[in-house]
């Protein structure tokens, strides 16, 4: 039995390239005058997405025509999208195409062998797929009623190489080993070999001995893998690779090497959605792009947790693959969701777990409909529940129930917004729309507040989102930011390691560049309780280290304390140590406790980098026990 043909002309496209395309239908039937042919894009009308081409013969860019096997041009007819995003075209054939002969659809410019016909094509999808399939359906009745569809496939590839991301761990030890992964990719951020025949490019970094020469050509993987470099000195580095035709120059995110560390730094995000795949509809896809393309090291799904948004099937599909994705030293996945509540001493929660295939908790359940009982079903072991977007009025929170036991991170940043504080306090980042609909900032949210009332949690950033209760903003007037990350300090690479790491608040958040920080008070680090019970000199005296090196150079480094800026630098340089004594007398500056609690002091690190970027440590808190009173030194007698 003869099948019908269909051939793609070209059978190869660069991401992001405007050209023009025919997909050529030889059909194996007669098609009777009256035959209606419907051409289904696959495309969900993203930005990454193909464009949308117009109906309109008039136009000579970005079109859809029909092209009978006598030469005649038809144009197409759009049809309304079940899912209200992008259109199919349908075509009407005027007259019989026999058997064998050929229907061709066009999709670009009309005027494509003239000069100027690629200017004015369509513009390709900017993400590469292998076998990107249309679809083509034939209704040769003429009545609408499409079965299966005929298949078109493209090859879309990394178009000409644009950058060189270099992939590198951002904490070392000296002399210890570790590998470096180069990827080349387009503007768009594919992989690509799509250089010019010979390129070569010279690897460099501080301290480089002079008698090695690194020179590396574009692989056709568009990958390359460096094993078992190593630092020689502790200090800041940043690998450097020159293209040395064009000259252009990439640096690494930096690196920095210690004499001796027992702890590495991992970034990842624990709330967010990827911006290329949806994580409900496919999140192997979704695991895949965020290990490999964008190349964090840990991952949480936060889906939410009504049947609308993620059905019992959707959440199993999610399970599994967590489950099937977590690799020691290279990706570990958590199993999370999103859980809303009315009430403002609950509203938004991202939950994320310690173990495997643990069931959705639906709030309509009512062992899920609120925090306690959840948390009664629950260890703390099990769960960490991050309060999320809390200065967001109408979803936030105003911490009026907070446990400690399970709450031990908080999300100070979102690509919607930052929750740290007013925006008469300092927040350069703050919740808000330029319109009238959309989300405002609510005093009651506010981070700070939480902790001048002894509240205790350390800091994490999401990413961004676009479900559930963020479904409105993306398309609406809200003020988008930056998608964040956070980074958390753990002695090994497993989901175990970073969780007990998360739960001990050793971790923070930046605006989405990894930047690498370090804070410290009488050397213990961020996240940590002190006493003056344990450590009576802190009533006299705090002595603040830390360490910054940032992705470009620093603008401001705040020490803040009670919620209130105490010490700025400004180091106008990328990498800083620093440290700090506050020495006023502890009683006179701490925040009263409760009949249970003592007196306590905080203290947190915010840093502004000079691109905007920010980040913020986890803080240390300082609580007074045992303190004497103070007796002022007697007078001399004087002499007779």
């Amino acid at each position: 039995m003869r099948r019908s043909i269909c051939v793609t002309e070209p059978s190869l496209s660069y991401a992001g390239e405007t050209s023009n395309w025919k997909f050529v239908y030889t059909t194996s039937s007669t098609l009777p005058k009256g035959t209606k042919i419907k051409f289904d894009l696959q495309s969900k009308g993203r930005e990454i997405d193909w464009q949308i081409p117009q109906v309109n013969l008039k136009e000579k860019s970005n079109l859809i025509w029909g092209v009978m096997p006598d030469g005649k041009i038809l144009s197409a007819k759009t049809l309304d999208p079940i899912d209200g995003i992008v259109p199919d075209f349908e075509f009407a054939l005027p007259s019989e195409i026999k058997t064998g002969e050929s229907f061709t659809i066009g999709l670009g410019s009309p005027d494509a062998d003239k000069k100027s016909g690629k200017e004015f094509g369509s513009r390709c999808q900017t993400i590469i797929q292998r076998r990107r399939p249309f679809h083509l359906f034939i209704d040769p009745k003429g009545k609408g009623d499409y079965k299966d569809p005929e298949v078109f496939n493209l090859d879309v590839r990394g178009n000409e190489l644009f950058t060189i991301r270099i992939i590198a761990p951002s904490v070392v030890a000296r002399n210890k080993r570790f590998d470096l992964v180069l990827r080349f990719e387009d503007q768009y951020g594919n992989l690509t070999n799509h250089a010019p025949e010979g390129t070569l490019i010279e690897l460099t970094y501080e301290h480089l001995r002079e008698n090695l020469s690194w020179k590396l050509f574009v692989p056709e993987t568009g990958f390359l893998s460096l094993p078992n470099l190593y630092f020689n000195e502790p200090g800041v580095y940043r690998i450097q690779l020159e293209n040395m035709q064009t000259k252009e120059r990439f640096r690494s995110y930096p690196i920095k090497c210690f004499a001796e560390q027992d702890k590495s730094l991992f970034w990842g995000l624990l709330h967010g959605e990827s911006e290329r795949v949806d994580s409900a509809e496919n999140i192997e896809t979704c695991l895949r792009h965020i290990r490999d393309e964008k190349s964090l090291q840990f991952f949480s799904t936060s889906s939410f947790e009504s049947a609308e948004e993620t059905s019992n099937e959707v959440w199993k599909s999610i399970s599994s693959h967590v489950t099937e994705f977590n690799e020691e030293n290279r990706f570990a996945t958590f199993l999370g969701m999103q859980w809303e509540s009315d009430l403002p001493e609950e509203g938004l929660r991202t939950f994320v777990f310690a173990k495997d295939n643990k069931p959705i908790l639906r709030k309509k359940d009512p062992k899920n409909s609120g925090l306690k009982k959840i948390y009664k079903g629950l260890t703390p072991k099990e769960l960490i529940a991050i309060p999320s977007f809390s200065m967001a009025k109408g979803i936030g929170t105003n911490f009026g129930d907070f446990t400690p036991e399970f709450e031990r991170v908080v999300e100070i940043y979102n690509a919607w917004g930052s929750s740290e504080c007013t925006e008469e306090e300092g927040n350069t980042r703050p919740i808000t729309s330029s319109g009238k609909t959309g989300l405002f900032p609510w005093a009651d949210g506010s981070i700070r507040k939480a902790l001048n009332q002894n509240l205790r949690f350390g800091f994490v950033a999401g990413g961004l989102d676009d479900r559930g209760v963020f479904s409105e903003l993306f398309e609406g007037d809200q003020l988008q930011y930056t998608p964040g990350l956070t980074g958390i300090m753990a002695p090994e690479h497993t989901r175990e390691a970073l969780f007990t790491a998360l739960y001990n608040r050793s971790c923070y958040a930046t605006t989405g560049e990894r930047i690498i920080l370090g804070f410290a008070i009488a050397g213990i680090p961020m996240g940590s309780e002190l006493s003056t019970k344990t450590k009576p000199g802190l009533v006299y005296n705090r002595h603040i280290s830390g360490y910054v090196a940032g992705t470009c150079p620093i603008k401001e480094i705040e020490v803040i304390r009670n919620g209130k800026l105490i010490h700025t630098l400004y180091p106008n340089e990328p990498n800083l140590e620093f440290t700090f004594d506050d020495s006023e007398m502890i009683t006179q500056v701490a925040l009263p406790g409760t009949s249970e609690t003592p007196d306590f002091v905080y203290y947190y690190l915010r840093v502004l980098q000079e691109d905007g970027h920010m980040a913020w440590t986890s803080p240390i808190w300082i609580d007074l026990h045992d303190i004497q009173p103070q007796v002022a030194p007697k007078k001399a007698k004087k002499k007779a």
